[in-house]
């Protein structure tokens, strides 16, 4: 897939996405690494009018994988942003992955704890509730014995009172139009929160990482089956989205060894019989 992305110019950055109610206050959910190049590309996040002003107003991280944080350090000198994560994200970020004191001296950024299941207004038009997932860390905030292996049952899925809300989803809720989305980028298995949370959404973003549970075994040789890495595949999950048929459902955070990506896959043939697309870079959905 690698190979084929390069010789067609098909390359996707990592997952990331701008969610806004009034289109002059944006939040992203999740910051990655490709988080300079995603602005740029997208006018409507363009900075001004005034010195080092952005309609970027806040992150909300999904968990505190380098994938989602790394970009963090690439906002630290724009204008005030709030960060939303919950408590097991945030203390990760300032301890195991020291992104809150290196940027402290920026001034620039807030943190905001979220509990699962208790809404949070973003501004007067936009709420967001968060949906424990999973209590699957970041491999660098596992114990130093464990920290090559993924683990098998830490990445079970959480209940919404969990102890360890390390991976949430967002269910956005607009006040104005009754829009609503839910955005789950890691999703170890299908729960009945998750479930809950999509009822009634006019869209779903959903995990997407790997099309078959096998697939680094197919692609690379390498035996890490993608539940043992948190990540409910494809090919165990689109039924269950299948029965959701009044959103728009869609799958991000797509590996480069998932095939879905190329439009002349079996993979991809079979998620656009069930009426389910595979997100690309620049994607506007309006709800």
């Amino acid at each position: 897939m690698c190979a084929r992305a390069r010789r067609d110019g098909t390359g996707r950055s990592q997952d990331c996405l701008a969610v806004t109610g009034s289109g002059q206050r944006w939040f992203l959910v999740n910051a990655s690494p490709d988080i300079r190049a995603q602005l740029l590309a997208a006018p409507q996040l363009a900075a001004g009018p005034g010195r080092r002003e952005t309609p970027v107003a806040g992150v909300l991280l999904t968990d505190a994988e380098l994938d989602h944080t790394i970009g963090l350090l690439m906002l630290r000198e724009g204008s005030p942003l709030a960060v939303y994560g919950t408590g097991p994200v945030l203390a990760g970020l300032r301890d195991s992955f020291p992104v809150r004191p290196i940027l402290a001296p920026y001034g620039s950024l807030t943190w905001h704890e979220v509990s699962p299941g208790e809404p949070v207004a973003l501004d007067g038009q936009l709420s967001v509730t968060a949906i424990a997932l999973g209590s699957k860390r970041p491999r660098y905030a596992r114990p130093a014995a464990s920290a090559q292996q993924d683990p098998p049952p830490a990445s079970a899925p959480a209940g919404p009172g969990a102890v360890d809300p390390w991976v949430v989803a967002y269910r956005f809720e607009d006040r104005q139009t009754g829009g609503s989305l839910v955005y789950a980028p890691c999703l170890a298995a299908w729960t009945g929160p998750l479930d809950t949370a999509l009822a009634g959404a006019g869209c779903v973003i959903l995990d997407g990482t790997f099309f078959h549970d096998d697939e680094m075994l197919r692609a690379t040789g390498e035996d890490r089956p993608a539940l043992a890495m948190g990540h409910l595949p494809i090919a165990g999950s689109y039924q269950r989205l299948a029965a959701h048929p009044a959103a728009r459902r869609l799958y991000t955070h797509l590996n480069n060894t998932n095939p879905a990506q190329a439009a002349d896959s079996p993979e991809h043939a079979m998620l656009q019989a069930a009426g389910i697309e595979v997100a690309h870079d620049g994607m506007a959905v309006e709800l």
